[in-house]
């Protein structure tokens, strides 16, 4: 077997799981085989597949941000494209290369010359080349027989090595191909030069001990690092992927937050996370980064994060059961299967019908709201009777209902007395604010990104650089263009211990009604502590 370290990277590690923070099955261990490799690279294709999601297009500016942060998560290859699509993804491809220091960066390229000629342009040294080899592909899309298809491959890679790249190659659909034919054309490759030949499950029809088998069958004719890529169409593409480093393969293709092709590929989240935890592998991706990656990519593309979605979803560390509240508090691997800091995200006490006083005790606890156990039960009393009617209680709504109880007046001292917002197009988004703090005015003004970010940052400009903006919800509640909205924010200052406040409110106008909700959170957090 090939050492992808000794190949391709001489790079230093970046920080990956701390051992002690996971809490998978002991069984996990007892299942390793040999044939696992010490080491697995992993080729992010967000930039490519992830692009080829239905209603996702990435501007070329978006594309660098990604890659750069993909770059400083730590993944080994970043596909960026395919050059050959259009010159606005030549631009792309160059800049994304220019714009990375650490990973390598690849084009995507069919067998033939002048796909590998515009990948050349961009000044790329590293290219993803593929042919379909299925008897499917083969009559329905190429029109050519199986030693048409042998012959392309091997002039495409010929051809590339005599440029200086390096290749790696897909046989497209390579898990519907017969068997024989898939190890003639990973023989005939590698008498080409091929550096990396590449298994993609195109069409996600394969099922994990499937893969395995297949991955092994390869390995006896493949002394080059084999790579996989899966797609999900029977939610199997990151299980599949493990089966088949399994068996040897040394590299996997994933994309951020499993965007792709129909239901789409295997997640890097997921993949690279269970391949250190279940595999106890070596790789060079910094785990706590996936948190803030994810809600990039989340942010750029327009398509949101399930709430369910593993390792990085809403609801991955978010708990109700008071049962599970106990326990997490008490020791996270009670209900964790490791800790949400090892990938950047944070732990979320949920109320609802299932909470107990310890939730609703820790929940308070971080607005600093002192409350004595007869008023925690009071509290949770109420929660019950509201979840039962069917209303879910927010943050807001459980601090309103908690100071109601203890008997804290809502006393308003700050206020907003004047505040306009200027904005258009070639027009930076500006915000003035008169606010009115314990009976002194203060004004302020600021720019932003747009209008709404321009009123809290004037708003933050007056109350001080230690207030933040630690979350922004926006919902629409009426359809329409005159919709009602509803902003919910949390505010908090740091400075000795740091606290927390939120604010809710609805209105017709976003800007107005976001306005209100910090207002409402600063007011709360001003009861808390005396001084801003």
């Amino acid at each position: 077997m090939v050492d992808l370290r000794a190949t391709e990277q001489s790079r230093s590690p970046r920080p990956t799981l701390d051992r002690k923070r996971v809490y998978t099955s002991q069984f996990n261990a007892m299942a390793r085989v040999d044939s696992i490799p010490p080491r697995v690279m992993i080729l992010d294709t967000t930039l490519r597949d992830g692009e080829q999601t239905p209603g996702i297009a990435l501007s070329t500016d978006d594309k660098v941000r990604i890659a750069q942060a993909l770059d400083d998560l730590g993944v080994d290859v970043i596909e960026a494209g395919f050059p050959a699509a259009s010159i606005g993804e030549q631009d792309a491809a160059r800049k994304v290369a220019s714009s990375v220091s650490r990973a390598r960066v690849c084009g995507l390229a069919r067998c033939n010359r002048k796909d590998i000629d515009r990948l050349l342009d961009c000044g790329l040294d590293y290219v993803h080349t593929f042919i379909a080899t299925s008897d499917i592909h083969l009559k329905h899309k190429l029109k050519m027989d199986r030693e048409q298809v042998k012959a392309r491959a091997v002039d495409s890679i010929e051809y590339a090595k005599s440029h200086g790249l390096t290749v790696e190659f897909s046989c497209e659909d390579a898990t519907r191909t017969d068997l024989d034919f898939l190890k003639e054309m990973h023989i005939a490759v590698q008498g080409a030069g091929v550096d990396k030949i590449n298994v993609p499950d195109t069409v996600g029809t394969i099922s994990p001990p499937a893969m395995e088998y297949l991955v092994k069958e390869l390995m006896t004719v493949t002394k080059v690092p084999i790579s996989i890529h899966c797609h999900d169409d029977f939610g199997m593409a990151v299980a599949n992927s493990l089966a088949a480093v399994r068996q040897g393969a040394q590299q996997v293709h994933v994309t951020v937050n499993g965007l792709g092709e129909r239901a789409g590929n295997a997640a890097l989240e997921e993949t690279a996370l269970s391949l250190m935890a279940f595999f106890d592998i070596e790789m060079s991706v910094d785990t706590r980064k996936i948190g803030p990656t994810s809600k990039l990519v989340s942010r750029l593309t327009g398509y949101p994060i399930p709430p369910n979605k593993a390792i990085i979803g809403d609801n991955a560390f978010a708990h109700e059961s008071g049962i599970h509240v106990h326990g997490v508090l008490g020791d996270p691997s009670t209900y964790e299967a490791f800790g949400p800091e090892l990938v950047g995200v944070q732990r979320n006490i949920v109320i609802g019908k299932h909470t107990g006083a310890h939730s609703v005790k820790e929940k308070l606890s971080e607005y600093g709201v002192d409350i004595t156990d007869d008023q925690v039960a009071q509290v949770v009393d109420k929660i019950k009777k509201l979840a039962d009617s069917g209303k879910d209680v927010d943050d807001a709504e459980l601090v309103a209902l908690a100071s109601h109880i203890v008997g804290q007046q809502e006393t308003r001292n700050v206020r907003l007395k004047e505040f306009a917002v200027f904005t258009g197009i070639n027009t930076t988004p500006t915000a003035v604010v008169s606010i009115e703090v314990n009976g002194e005015k203060k004004t302020g003004t600021s720019i932003g990104i747009g209008p709404v970010d321009a009123a809290i940052n004037a708003i933050k400009s007056v109350m001080g650089n230690d207030i933040s903006l630690e979350e922004y919800r926006l919902s629409a509640i009426t359809g329409g263009s005159d919709s009602l909205c509803e902003v919910s924010v949390r505010v908090a200052r740091s400075g000795g211990r740091k606290m927390m406040s939120i604010g809710k409110a609805v209105g017709s106008d976003i800007v107005q009604t976001s306005v209100d909700a910090t207002m409402e959170a600063l007011d709360r957090l001003y009861c808390h502590k005396k001084e801003l």
